[in-house]
């Protein structure tokens, strides 16, 4: 509850006391001078209730209780309604925001709470865990959605799910290229989205390559992620594809020394990081890294795809443009802001070219 003016705590105190104590619950209640009161409620049960007044006028009233069945939501639902009649009672036109908030269910077998990149929790609905295992790199879970399919999340990171063929376009260059007869290079691409989606525009050869690709993440999407990869990762080589389960850098070192050129290169290993802070200058030197060396084996009129990050991020996207101005060829970039269905956020993504001199 948000109030107009400042609260009178005895007053809220008093007027919620009975409810609680109606309940059978033991009352422990902390006074302090400036600061307003905190009130404990505990049943029996287990359960248990907090009561927050603050004297500024914010009222906040929190409820945990073990039981998730029907009847034990319908009681919290009866005792926070009570509350709240008693709140309008007291307050009627003093109460300037009522908010409820949905209950979070904590240490359940399926966990349904995911951060978006820039921080926000989002609550998913997730109903049963496909598949759960770690690899020596990661932790790899597919979860199954109802909205969304299966959802690839590594080390609690959402990845991509069966819904988001918009991201798997978007690092293609949205429909506007014409990969018939093209020589293309895929860094990362471990859920087999973006190898299935070009196999079936006719290239000459597919080379999909990845820093550390884990082969459990391969395992796991062949297995449960059928509709993003349908059935390329079956095999590591088909009539125009190669998957190499090798570190991309040396890779990409011995594509350029011996001069192989690629028409397209998407970059599919890693967003751009989110901060600048010591621990992340590892990440940064290796995303220069990569755009160097795919710039080197990058034909003169080839393209550059990549991933950004969260349209929110407007700093790390900033200083990953810097980062372009960087490179030991002069490159011009576009982006491109698109809706990742099981992100529930804009992303944004980037082509690269070579300037023409």
């Amino acid at each position: 509850f948000s109030l107009y003016l400042a609260a009178d705590c005895n007053a809220v105190l008093k007027a919620l006391q009975p409810i609680f104590q109606e309940q059978g619950m033991t009352e422990t209640v902390h006074n302090w001078e400036d600061h307003g009161y905190l009130v404990t409620y505990i049943k029996k049960n287990g359960s248990f209730a907090n009561l927050r007044i603050h004297p500024h006028g914010l009222v906040l009233v929190d409820l945990q209780s073990y039981n998730d069945d029907m009847k034990g939501r319908e009681e919290v639902d009866q005792l926070l309604n009570r509350v709240e009649e008693r709140m309008k009672e007291l307050f009627h036109s003093n109460i300037k925001r009522v908010k409820r908030l949905p209950a979070i269910l904590r240490g359940g077998v399926i966990d349904r709470y995911w951060p978006t990149a820039d921080g926000r929790l989002v609550e998913y609905d997730i109903d049963e865990v496909v598949y759960d295992e770690d690899s020596p790199f990661q932790n790899i879970k597919i979860l199954h959605s109802k909205q969304f399919g299966n959802i690839l999340i590594l080390s609690g990171d959402v990845n991509l799910a069966e819904s988001d063929l918009a991201y798997t376009q978007a690092i293609m260059g949205s429909g506007k290229e014409d990969y018939t007869g093209k020589e293309v290079l895929i860094l990362g691409g471990g859920d087999g989205g973006i190898l299935y989606e070009i196999v079936k525009l006719k290239p000459k050869m597919v080379t999909m390559v990845a820093s550390n690709i884990d082969q459990m993440v391969i395992d796991g999407c062949k297995k449960h992620m059928r509709k993003t990869c349908g059935d390329v990762l079956d095999n590591l080589k088909g009539e125009c594809y190669q998957v190499l389960i090798e570190d991309c850098i040396p890779v990409l070192k011995r594509y350029a020394k011996e001069g192989r050129m690629f028409d397209y290169v998407i970059n599919d290993l890693t967003a751009v990081p989110i901060s600048t802070s010591p621990e992340e200058d590892s990440t940064w030197e290796f995303l220069r890294l990569i755009l160097d060396l795919s710039m080197k084996v990058l034909k003169q009129d080839g393209k550059y795809f990549t991933q950004g990050n969260c349209i929110n991020l407007t700093d790390a996207l900033t200083l990953y443009e810097e980062q372009l101005s960087r490179l030991y060829c002069p490159v011009e970039f576009s982006k491109e802001t698109v809706c990742v269905p099981s992100y529930m956020e804009l992303w944004v993504f980037y082509t690269i070219w070579k300037k023409q001199t």
